[in-house]
């Protein structure tokens, strides 16, 4: 039986003691599931004047309020801001087929549905909106294992772009064909090979890589000094990142995470990102971000690790 999680109370908390007390309870009851190791937290107000943060997990490993912890996907609000930010400085067009940043070798036959190659109807605004109906290369291949799986398991491996490529085209098929976006409904699917698709158009158009891109026009302008790239981290930290756990196992899966193009960060960073993005902020016309919300359809996949 696992005894009582130990919480760590950020000291610059402000908050209500009767919502102090709901959220130190709540927090104490994530951790007790057997499915959840440890946890970080925070709650702002939007004025930033109330704010609540905390960290719980068990005696083997307790992390701080300010630890710095994987994201995962998280990392796809930082990638559609970049995006959009392209979008406004004329390097992309959100309407444009991803054949005008991405070579025919590259995305050749990457969607074939129903016998019809639909890759050349394929545009940003798909990719971005996950409304083009290319599968997740996490998901399972053509001979029932999947990166999911591996994940799960605590087996680290790595890959590359022309890997995730090659799965896709080779071991995998898509859904449905690119949507049409002039509706008022589509069909949407997570994937994340959308999303490495439109980090390799973002490199392509502006000739910069992606942690370039990250660090000149999200991590300098915000003072997100806590947030980096696998492999790229730039300051040395007072706290270590928050060890992998699958259930109540612990795993090191250095490879898989620097090969997901996913981003560590803290709680405190992340807010002022979202901050940042919400407020129109990080954007030159605050009004970019109205394209944010342009649409809204259920995504019946999105996964979820335990």
């Amino acid at each position: 039986m696992r005894t009582a999680p130990a919480v760590v109370k950020a000291p610059d908390n402000r908050a209500p003691i009767n919502t102090d007390a709901r959220l130190t309870k709540l927090v104490e009851k994530l951790v007790s599931r057997g499915g959840v190791h440890h946890a970080n937290v925070s709650i702002a107000s939007g004025d930033g004047e109330q704010q609540w943060s905390a960290a719980a997990g068990p005696a083997d490993y307790v992390p701080q309020p300010d630890t710095p912890f994987f994201i995962a996907s998280i990392t796809k609000r930082f990638i559609i801001t970049l995006v959009l930010q392209a979008h406004e400085r004329g390097e992309l067009d959100l309407s444009a087929p991803i054949l005008h940043y991405l070579s025919a070798e590259t995305i050749a036959g990457l969607h074939i549905f129903r016998g019809a190659d639909w890759t050349p109807k394929i545009t940003v605004r798909h990719l971005a909106s996950h409304t083009s109906g290319l599968p997740d290369h996490f998901e399972t291949l053509n001979d029932g294992t999947s990166l999911n799986t591996h994940l799960a398991t605590g087996q680290d491996l790595g890959w590359t772009f022309d890997d995730m490529i090659r799965t896709t085209r080779q071991q995998q098929r898509p859904y449905f064909k690119p949507q049409d976006l002039t509706a008022s409904r589509q069909k949407a699917r997570y994937s994340d090979t959308g999303f490495q698709l439109l980090i390799r158009i973002l490199e392509t158009v502006t000739g910069n890589s992606f942690d370039e891109l990250l660090t000149e026009r999200i991590f300098d302008p915000l003072s997100l000094t806590s947030t980096w790239l696998p492999r790229h981290r730039r300051l040395a930290l007072e706290v270590e990142p928050s060890p992998l756990y699958t259930k109540q196992r612990r795993v090191d899966l250095t490879t898989m995470l620097e090969s997901t193009n996913d981003l560590f960060s803290t709680n405190g960073d992340l807010l002022t990102f979202q901050r940042a993005l919400l407020s129109g902020e990080i954007f030159r016309d605050p009004d970019t971000r109205n394209y944010l919300t342009e649409r809204r359809n259920r995504l019946r996949n999105i996964p979820v690790l335990n």
